[in-house]
């Protein structure tokens, strides 16, 4: 008996091989595919004939946590104790699990905003939790009224994506007030916040939890070193939290990993100290310009794109056919991989959009789009 009946292989697994399947150029994954920065290969090398071989602490290496401790408190202005409110994982998507396995039980209610990424529903599930799922508005920011007539005494959780993917939307300030009127009305409300690209911002700050005096006592925060440096394949990322919840997550942590790749940990404790996080969005940014500007002659309509590297587009005045139907002919007739976003939907619902991945080298951009426009 399958205890997640409904799950299959991730639309990322099957448009990334359609298009190896059929020569396409891959705009569908959430991969870079330019060269990291030469300085980490270079602590790389250097770490890897260092005694950083054997097991790390089971919540990381102290350097490491006093390296991130000292970045959220220059970014965000958080004073976190690297001894009881971090934990180094292996992957945001690790931290995401072990945290719901840990503070989710039977009968627990979890908000889920979608469209949301698809490893937050099967989590709950797993942890004997029941997912709600809530739409997000036509701008892909959260509708506060469906949400606050969503939870009740039996919600334990809400899980936040911010930046957002797939829509590449930045909340307002609006936003995180109306968060934090909500777990000021319902005590027993947890906030999952997944900010893992919260440095590739373009025109409006990334407003995270770790900025609320409010919202920080209240939340779990997961981060993405694979976002953040472009190395998506070390599958390291970070959670923080309060003490309290922290205790509890741990307790799930040494049991599901224990304790992250060991050279990984002793290479990026070094590279914090030598990289600049404010490069990062605007680096982005001019591959989110560069994408825009050469789709302006195609017939896709470009939405908004604050952050993250993902930009969506309707092909509505192109198709009318299905998402999914019009990324598998994207795919194979035209040479170009993209995501459709119902998947991101529990109840499916399709509004002609689909999310192109701009975190490649201007070559393959360039290549890309010239097969978009001639659509």
């Amino acid at each position: 008996m399958s205890k997640l009946p409904n799950v299959g292989t991730t639309i990322f697994t099957t448009m990334s091989k359609l298009a190896a399947d059929h020569n396409a150029i891959n705009l569908s994954q959430g991969f870079p595919n330019f060269p990291v920065d030469e300085i980490l290969v270079s602590i790389l090398k250097k770490k890897a004939g260092e005694n950083v071989h054997q097991y790390m602490p089971m919540p990381g290496s102290p350097a490491l946590l006093q390296q991130l401790a000292a970045t959220i408190e220059k970014t965000y202005h958080r004073a976190v104790d690297p001894t009881r409110e971090l934990l180094v994982a292996a992957g945001a998507t690790q931290a995401i699990f072990t945290t719901i396995m840990a503070l989710i039980d039977k009968g627990d209610e979890v908000i889920i905003l979608d469209p949301s990424y698809d490893c937050y529903e099967p989590s709950v599930i797993l942890a004997g939790g029941t997912p709600k799922r809530i739409s997000l508005n036509a701008e892909f920011l959260p509708d506060w009224n469906a949400v606050n007539e969503a939870v009740n005494s039996s919600t334990k959780m809400i899980i936040t994506n911010n930046p957002h993917n797939p829509s590449g939307r930045i909340w307002n300030n609006s936003d995180i007030e109306a968060l934090e009127h909500l777990v000021q009305k319902h005590p027993q409300l947890i906030v999952l916040s997944d900010e893992v690209y919260e440095f590739i911002t373009f025109d409006k700050p990334h407003l995270s939890a770790n900025s609320s005096a409010i919202l920080k006592n209240r939340s779990v925060i997961i981060s993405s070193f694979g976002k953040t440096f472009h190395i998506t394949g070390w599958k390291m990322g970070y959670a923080v939290a309060p003490e309290e919840l922290m205790i509890e997550i741990k307790k799930v942590h040494q049991f599901n990993v224990f304790s992250v790749n060991s050279v990984s940990q002793a290479v990026l404790t070094d590279y914090l100290q030598q990289t600049d996080l404010d490069a990062l969005g605007p680096f982005y940014k001019q591959k989110r310009d560069l994408f825009r500007s050469l789709m302006s002659d195609s017939r896709f309509e470009l939405l908004a794109c604050d952050g993250t590297y993902f930009q969506t587009a309707r092909y509505s005045a192109i198709s009318e056919e299905g998402d999914v139907a019009f990324c598998e002919r994207l795919t194979i007739e035209h040479g170009v991989a993209a995501i459709p976003i119902s998947v991101f939907n529990s109840d499916g619902k399709d509004e002609k959009i689909i999310r192109f991945c701009f975190a490649k080298d201007d070559a393959t951009l360039i290549a890309a789009t010239e097969k978009l426009c001639k659509i």
